[in-house]
């Protein structure tokens, strides 16, 4: 059992309808040991990836990121959910549904931070259905650039966003994945690796 699988056991609460909560130090709380932890194993996992950017989906994908791209050496890029007056209408934008929060969301990176010459290493703290890590590699791919990596902190194996990734022949890199939880009897149980 890795350090994630095992904080899992002992701060996440499992609730019904297959959700998880970590939000005590992944997602709302942030516990940053766990984070500089995750981004090792990511250093680890992706070592010899010639990355230029790392790349994720606000909010709770950016910490992960930001303590990620330290250990890389290179700038966090996080694709936004939602429009604002400072940003511009030169950008890529692919659509993304939310299992947490039920919703299509279209996401967007402005075109002057993501170019061809890039090699992204795209991160995140949770993946169920992969329609966030989907929108991602599309917009890494409108810009030309190329998709060296997927590092998910916790995988739900239940839901078949992994092997959807996988399928598509990314090299995804999740550090826990949960093949099996049950709220009535509060147990995990973490696919082999």
């Amino acid at each position: 059992m890795n350090f994630l699988e095992e904080k899992i056991l002992k701060d996440g609460i499992i609730k019904e309808g297959n959700i998880l909560k970590v939000d005590s130090f992944l997602n709302h709380q942030i516990d940053i040991d766990i984070m500089d932890q995750i981004a090792k194993e990511f250093q680890h996992r992706f070592a010899g990836e010639q990355i230029t950017k790392i790349l994720t989906i606000e909010a709770s994908g950016i910490a992960i990121a930001s303590v990620a791209a330290m250990r890389f050496n290179v700038p966090v890029l996080f694709a936004k959910k939602s429009p604002s007056v400072n940003v511009d209408d030169d950008k890529y934008a692919a659509m993304a549904y939310s299992f947490t929060h039920k919703c299509n969301n279209q996401v967007f990176v402005s075109k002057k931070y993501l170019s061809p010459d890039d090699k992204v290493l795209i991160v995140d703290d949770f993946m169920a259905l992969g329609s966030a890590m989907l929108a991602l590699t599309d917009i890494v791919e409108q810009a030309g650039a190329k998709v060296v990596g997927i590092g998910i902190a916790i995988e739900k194996g239940i839901q078949d966003g992994g092997d959807i990734i996988r399928k598509k022949g990314y090299h995804l890199e999740s550090i826990a994945i949960v093949d099996e939880m049950d709220a009535s009897t509060h147990t995990i149980k973490f696919r082999e690796q």
